[in-house]
């Protein structure tokens, strides 16, 4: 597996990262969503120093994640994964009952 370097940018500072070529648009994702929560907290908050800008954006993704794990364990909400198992199971059932009426 090749490792490709990628230079991105948070809170207006350069960072190298390593990642493999096939994640690189899910690491660029990933860091324009702490690029901005960085932003937000230095723009909302008092919050000054990078390192205290970082702990605090660190705590509100960590609460969205949070909240969103409960809302799947608690079926309100369902990861991709499982609503393409669904809409795929749905399909199979339709096609057996169209086939059905065919014959």
């Amino acid at each position: 597996m090749s490792i490709k370097q990628i230079e991105v940018q948070i809170l207006e500072q350069s960072y190298r990262l390593a990642c493999p070529p096939e994640h690189e648009d899910d690491l660029r994702a990933a860091v324009a969503r702490v690029d901005a929560e960085m932003n937000k907290v230095r723009a909302q908050s008092t919050v000054r120093g990078t390192d205290r800008i970082a702990v605090m954006a660190a705590l509100s993704l960590a609460s969205d994640l949070l909240a969103l794990e409960k809302s799947i364990a608690a079926g309100q909400a369902f990861p991709a994964e499982e609503i393409q198992r669904t809409i795929q199971r749905m399909n199979d059932r339709l096609t057996t009952v169209i086939d059905q009426y065919q014959a």
